[in-house]
């Protein structure tokens, strides 16, 4: 590890064989396990842990107090909200010695709110927004904007994160909306559509 090329504040913890990125920075008593991989410019905060083999994209941030476990991934241009939490065991006892690591996928540009928990074994997709405090069991589409508990499909955001509220148009596969704020277009799969219709009728 270069020390020039990235910032590890003296209170934080980093283990052998540690992969960080130019221009990453870890804050106090963060501690980074053996093996893990951390991006360029990432921003690591105060108490967050970063387990063993753990996978950290580029231009990912992780608000204070976070826990990303064993068996978790997270791609480039991730926020991660204040103590949210990953899980990576379907059945714990504090006893097992067979345990199961059960992988989660976290995609580019995603966004986790603080307190949020997501239960292993889910992939959250690109650009989607989890809520702050939601416990999420299922696979999160693109875009999508997922709250409650357990959480939900409650509508679609744009890149900028405001919600898509204006559709214009749509083709064979999806649903095009244009987006209030920023003017972008962002085509939603027509079978995320449909499961969004279904949970509103939950």
């Amino acid at each position: 590890m270069n020390e020039k090329k990235f910032f590890v504040h003296p209170t934080a913890v980093v283990e052998e064989e540690v992969e960080i990125g130019e221009g990453t920075r870890i804050w106090h008593f963060a501690h980074v396990r053996k093996g893990a991989k951390i991006g360029k410019n990432c921003n690591i905060g105060k108490d967050v842990y970063i387990d063993v083999g753990v996978e950290i994209g580029n231009n990912v941030k992780i608000q204070n107090g976070v826990s990303v476990y064993r068996g978790v991934k997270v791609e480039d241009d991730v926020f991660l909200g204040p103590h949210m939490t990953f899980t990576n065991d379907l059945y714990p006892r504090a006893f097992n010695e067979d345990w199961e690591l059960v992988p989660t996928l976290v995609k580019k540009g995603a966004s986790i709110g603080a307190h949020a928990t997501i239960v292993c074994g889910v992939t959250i997709g690109e650009y989607a927004m989890i809520g702050a405090g939601a416990v999420v069991t299922k696979d999160v589409p693109p875009f999508g904007l997922v709250y409650g508990n357990p959480a939900r499909l409650k509508g679609f955001v744009c890149y900028c994160g405001r919600k898509l509220k204006e559709k214009i148009g749509e083709n064979e596969n999806h649903i095009i909306f244009k987006c209030s704020h920023c003017g972008r277009e962002v085509k939603i799969r027509k079978e995320d559509y449909e499961r969004y219709l279904k949970e509103e009728d939950l």
